[in-house]
């Protein structure tokens, strides 16, 4: 996709998330913070990784040629927003990993724009591409031992919903 139009795309799949697209995109594209806070749970779930986590997290995602859904840093660069599937934050347990589903809300800077504070690692490509759940968990485990954290450095447990 070209430049403007990838962006105006990205701009329509994320404003898609709010409650009302239209005054969202309206409001988005004039708050001078260029910043929307939008629902998690409806078409993406964000999994919040430390930064020392994160990057290298999604070093293994790129060498392993799996295309990443968007990716946020925050304020100061300390924690990573993975955008994945709808309902993976609900059965995600793991050390030092926050999930931001249904019912959370999350700050998304504009597409292409310098927004305060918040920024996009990975920018959306408009086409609703999602990080793999399975992969990230994978690229997760790997970061950490390649960190020196071992095996038994970090753990992950995906509670099966059925019970």
């Amino acid at each position: 996709m070209s430049g403007d139009a990838g962006k105006r795309s990205a701009v329509e799949w994320l404003a898609s998330a709010a409650p009302d697209p239209g005054t969202c995109r309206w409001e988005w594209e004039r708050n001078p913070l260029g910043v929307a806070l939008l629902p998690a749970g409806r078409i993406w779930d964000v999994l919040i990784l430390s930064s020392g986590l994160g990057y290298p997290t999604l070093d293994v995602l790129d060498r392993c040629a799996h295309r990443p859904g968007p990716v946020l840093a925050d304020f100061g660069d300390s924690r990573m927003g993975f955008f994945v599937p709808p309902g993976t934050a609900s059965g995600w347990l793991a050390t030092g990993v926050r999930g931001a589903g249904l019912g959370s809300w999350v700050v998304v800077p504009y597409p292409g724009r310098h927004a305060s504070g918040v920024r996009w690692v990975v920018p959306p490509d408009g086409t609703g591409t999602l990080t793999d759940p399975a992969a990230l968990e994978l690229a997760m485990h790997e970061a950490a031992v390649n960190l020196g954290g071992g095996p038994g450095g970090f753990t992950v447990r995906k509670e099966d919903p059925s019970g």
